[in-house]
């Protein structure tokens, strides 16, 4: 009971309903949105950075970047990146009216490689997609300010992975573990989620 009450709590600060998502969603056949479980672990990261700079990397049609924004106080802002267009069109439609959130269409780790990109630092990242998580992963952590929070998730087995990507799942939790500039902390809940923090 206390997880559904938790979960209706969440879900009224959302601008825009879970079930609108869900529609864009399978109107473009978009099948990679984040459980909701991990979108409401999202609102609580988001919390914990008043005034914050968000980066998402991989917005998809949204749900997400609705739960960052839930999470996040007046004083806080988030940039969200997408590859496909009509995806990004679809998270605009429904959230573009949130001042706080700046969405960016390209590849992402063109994007993480910007120069302009490259002086900015970030309080939390939310590495969605595979650029930034699976390659030029160092590329995004060099933009995690210290103290910030690298957060991951879809580390238990999906149903849309390629042919022989736990050996890349298993080598990417290696290596945060074993990273010298942060601490690492595997939680085997939802779909497999690691939260990093960038040592001071």
């Amino acid at each position: 009971m206390q997880n559904e009450e938790h979960r209706v709590n969440v879900s009224q600060a959302l601008s825009v309903s879970v079930e609108a998502f869900q529609r864009e969603a399978t109107h473009l056949e978009f099948d990679a949105s984040c459980e909701l479980q991990t979108a409401q672990f999202l609102t609580t990261l988001a919390a914990s950075k008043p005034g914050g700079r968000l980066l998402e990397l991989g917005t998809g049609v949204g749900l997400s970047t609705a739960y960052l924004l839930a999470g996040m106080n007046a004083e806080a802002s988030l940039e969200t990146v997408e590859l496909e267009e009509r995806f990004s069109a679809a998270a605009q439609r429904l959230l573009g009216q949130d001042s706080r959130v700046t969405f960016h269409v390209g590849e992402g780790e063109q994007w993480l490689r910007d120069p302009v990109q490259r002086t900015k630092k970030y309080d939390l990242i939310f590495a969605d997609t595979w650029p930034g998580k699976f390659h030029a992963r160092e590329a995004a952590l060099d933009l995690l300010a210290p103290g910030g929070i690298y957060f991951i998730d879809d580390l238990f087995p999906q149903t849309n992975w390629p042919e022989g990507h736990q050996a890349s799942v298993d080598r990417l939790r290696t290596e945060l573990e074993d990273h010298p500039s942060l601490v690492s902390t595997f939680i085997p809940w939802a779909s497999g989620l690691m939260v990093c923090v960038r040592k001071a």
